[in-house]
């Protein structure tokens, strides 16, 4: 006869290594479907492959997410975190940016809008988490932002395949395929930073807590948000400067092709430098929140002693 054991045991659903077998799987029934498509001329596939593209990877970060998930946070929740939080982001967002105009700063505009209504359903997800932390803040905050990446994507997706001459498969691969690599470092980091500080801020507490930190987080992610978006008609920009080619060589909107391999690599390297700064400032989130708990004694696991800041309830194990 065992007795519990007050060392936390892992939840069986908490087992590691299913997101990047997801992941992996995912690809290969994606790519089967593409392949598919094409051979057989089916245009009913092309909703299956909209889907598959849209939403694999940022459901792969949910799956990465709850992997890493004891204590407070439910599978569930994060679950309703992913669907509902991405379909009332992208329908509350796109009210808002309705009546938007096109100018210099939409795209900061647009960055203002989409974060703040990430981080009211942030706030309404996380409500009921109990004891909140730096780190159960980062991961709810992760996957609302996936979920709003996902759905996104999907309308994304959608456009690109519609065209007058009729669907467009090379334009809608195209589309996924960027999405996808960008989606962990585009909407899931901005709303993983927001939610580390709004739950760091009121850890050890019930409720959450009131500080311009908040605030000045919330500016900064939207700020990062609109650079990130803007980044291509910077990009742009730069190059005509660095070549000295006058603005007036550009023909119906498009970039002349003396320069367009120079704004490329320059479009790459403003989102590799953007996605460096909001990595740099998550890591520094955690670490300050975390240090500060230790500072001041709080329990960061939930049983008695500083840990990883979870707040780890252990599961007591079966009887032999």
């Amino acid at each position: 006869m065992a007795l519990p054991s007050a060392v936390p045991v892992d939840h069986p659903h908490h087992r590691r290594g299913w997101w990047w077998k997801t992941l992996l799987v995912g690809f290969l029934l994606w790519a089967v479907t593409i392949v598919v498509t094409v051979f057989t001329s089916n245009t009913n596939l092309v909703p299956t492959i909209i889907l598959l593209g849209s939403f694999l990877v940022p459901f792969t970060v949910v799956l990465f997410v709850i992997e890493r998930v004891t204590g407070t946070v439910s599978t569930m929740q994060l679950v309703t975190a992913f669907f509902v939080g991405g379909i009332l982001g992208v329908l509350g967002a796109s009210l808002l940016e309705s009546d938007l105009r096109q100018g210099a700063l939409i795209y900061v505009v647009v960055g203002f809008v989409e974060e703040f209504v990430k981080g009211v359903l942030l706030v309404v997800v996380g409500w009921r988490v109990r004891p909140k932390t730096a780190r159960q803040g980062a991961l709810l905050g992760a996957t609302v932002g996936a979920g709003f990446a996902a759905f996104e994507s999907a309308g994304y997706a959608f456009n690109a395949a519609i065209t007058a001459r009729g669907i467009d498969l090379v334009s809608l691969l195209q589309t996924e395929v960027i999405r996808a690599i960008l989606s962990p470092v585009g909407h899931v980091l901005w709303t993983a930073i927001l939610g580390a500080v709004l739950f760091g801020a009121s850890h050890g507490r019930p409720r959450f807590r009131w500080t311009w930190t908040v605030l000045v987080t919330y500016v900064g992610v939207s700020l990062l948000h609109g650079l990130y978006d803007s980044n291509a008609t910077i990009s742009t920009l730069l190059a005509f400067v660095f070549t000295g080619t006058p603005l007036s060589a550009a023909r119906n909107g498009a970039v002349p092709l003396a320069i367009s391999g120079l704004a490329s690599t320059l479009y790459v390297v403003g989102l590799a430098l953007v996605s460096a700064i909001g990595v740099a400032v998550l890591i520094g989130v955690q670490v300050h929140f975390r240090n500060r708990a230790r500072r001041q004694g709080l329990d960061l696991t939930g049983v008695g002693a500083a840990g990883s800041g979870w707040y780890d309830a252990p599961h007591p194990r079966p009887l032999d």
